[in-house]
């Protein structure tokens, strides 16, 4: 009997051929759009709905009817608005600079889908992501850097469970991205030339402070820029406008480049000093999620990416206790941020990360 596999489709060119790929390989394919767009206007939907807006909706059921699957469109607004919505805006409010893709493939493109996908009688569920699955040796399911380096999107699928791991597919992370787009011409699509979506999908403009007062309808204080031994070099619009490493943006005329180096919610300050002055070598991080290892042994050797464009270093992994994690590099990293995610790779097997607290060894 043929697998059956629900197939989460943005109607963007890579899940239309991973679609297109699993059903080639001999699987029972049901296409699924997750509606997650809050506003209720059409017009607004159709023009800000990113991945998942009206317009996306209306070229994936194309691509579902040239490829002959059913289709659905399943709202999962709720699960948006409290995993992923109101995540990066607490998130921004304490300082930290969040990552939403991270926790809208946890919690919504997979606990959430995964869910509605086994209640519909899946065996798997699938995206168009740049990564593969393999289950190793061991028995634990990992992920593994897709064919094509420079579009692998592993980083962002750190925090996926043992259980979400061993009912997905991933068909185009074997592929270079010329190869998907080669295909998707081949066989017809309509989306074959559609650009990719580079924005927060609920934020097109990318105007997250703007975004935040109007969702929180929260004015934040100014408070003052500060070096690094606290004298005072200006005023700041709100620390909701700022992230570490910043150089753009901070009105300041200094004399010389002026970079956010540390924020302080508690004080209201925004710390600033050199580019040198963003670089460390260390790193605290917690809600630790193991992947291809089942814990991380005491000066266990691997590689590290703290952001998602991050070329990636080596380092060395100490557990602090069972939830955080001390990471030491070879050599300073720039703008470690808390927020963020540090992901730890063992050669092209990500083996595990967590959500970074803070740079140095401070505990």
């Amino acid at each position: 009997m043929k697998k059956k596999v629900a197939i989460g489709m943005s109607g963007g060119v890579d899940s239309s051929v991973a679609a297109y790929l699993l059903k080639e390989q001999g699987y029972n394919v049901i296409g699924i759009t997750m509606q997650i767009w809050q506003d209720e206007d059409p017009v607004s939907q159709a023009e800000n709905g990113g991945c998942c807006g009206l317009s996306a909706v209306d070229d994936a059921r194309r691509v579902a009817d040239m490829l002959d699957i059913p289709y659905y469109v399943l709202n999962f607004k709720k699960e948006f608005k409290a995993n992923v919505i109101d995540y990066f805006m607490e998130e921004y409010m304490h300082a930290r600079t969040p990552n939403p893709c991270i926790a809208c493939n946890r919690y919504v493109k997979w606990e959430a889908l995964l869910k509605r996908a086994m209640e519909l009688g899946c065996d798997y569920i699938a995206t168009g992501h740049y990564a593969r699955v393999c289950k190793l040796p061991t028995g634990r399911y990992a992920l593994k850097k897709s064919a094509t380096a420079k579009k692998d999107q592993t980083y962002a699928l750190y925090n996926l469970t043992q259980a979400q791991l061993s009912h997905t597919l991933m068909p185009v992370g074997e592929y270079e991205k010329d190869e998907i787009r080669d295909i998707a011409e081949k066989i017809g699509l309509l989306v074959a030339n559609k650009p990719d979506s580079q924005e927060i999908c609920f934020i097109p403009d990318n105007d997250y402070a703007g975004y935040i007062k109007r969702e929180t309808g929260r004015e934040f204080k100014k408070g003052n820029f500060v070096d690094l031994d606290g004298r005072i070099l200006g005023q700041h619009k709100g620390i909701i406008h700022y992230t570490i490493g910043q150089r753009k943006g901070l009105g300041l005329s200094l004399g010389t480049p002026a970079f956010v180096v540390a924020i302080r919610p508690e004080t209201n300050e925004v710390v600033i000093g050199t580019n040198e002055d963003t670089f460390c070598d260390t790193l605290v991080a917690d809600h630790v999620n193991f992947m291809a290892l089942p814990s991380f042994t005491d000066g266990l050797k691997l590689t590290a990416k703290i952001r998602y464009s991050h070329q990636g270093e080596d380092c060395n992994v100490t557990m602090l206790d069972k939830d955080r994690v001390l990471c030491r590099f070879s050599k300073p990293v720039r703008a470690i941020t808390p927020g963020q995610a540090v992901v730890f790779y063992d050669g092209d097997i990500v083996a595990g990360g967590a959500t970074i607290l803070h740079r140095g060894e401070r505990t």
